[in-house]
């Protein structure tokens, strides 16, 4: 989601409306930090929306804190009713515990659950080295998590497109699909 290619595809999340029919998205957000963590939510319904995803097929949930994020998300990916599911959070170093233990246990076990259900978790879960909660620092994380929110959106459509066209039984080789589809499909 943070990496950018040059490389081009006919795969593109800015497809219309219809490529989107039927497609359930869950967003998971942290209620820690809820004012900053839900401009991410608010800004990739919004991103889901522009892109033909509207907001009745997107499920919102809550949990208490980011830690609780993975076990959501595997039951949600394993319910079957969700083509993708987006994390939304803050962890910031609250000077009684190490912040990066939390964040490393919550994006491994995010990625854990993508692999064992193979149902895509993008994450705008977001750990800055230095957060202070005072109004500069609020203003610019709120800011941040918009543009977190619109590029997990983008990065989540890309990713269901992508799956929709490996699942596709035209497909018929590698090498009729973009480079990225074609090497997955090789792998």
């Amino acid at each position: 989601m943070n990496q950018s290619s040059s490389a081009t595809s006919s795969v593109s999340p800015l497809a219309p409306a219809a490529a989107h029919r039927g497609a359930r998205v869950a967003i998971i957000s942290a209620s820690w930090h809820q004012d900053i963590v839900h401009q991410a939510r608010d800004a990739a319904l919004a991103e889901f929306d522009r892109h033909g995803l509207p907001p009745a097929q997107v499920a919102l949930f809550d949990v208490p804190g980011a830690f609780e994020i993975p076990l959501l998300a595997r039951k949600l990916a394993r319910s079957g009713r969700y083509d993708a599911i987006v994390a939304c959070a803050l962890v910031v170093n609250g000077g009684i515990y190490r912040h990066e233990f939390v964040t490393t246990a919550v994006i491994d076990g995010l990625m854990r659950v993508q692999l064992d259900t193979e149902v895509p978790v993008m994450s705008a879960v977001l750990t800055p080295r230095d957060f202070h909660d005072h109004e500069d620092h609020v203003r610019f994380f709120r800011e941040h998590f918009v543009k977190k929110g619109t590029e997990v959106a983008q990065a989540c459509l890309q990713t269901m497109a992508y799956l929709r066209k490996l699942a596709s039984p035209t497909l018929a080789t590698p090498q009729q699909a973009t480079p990225a589809v074609a090497e997955a499909v090789a792998a």
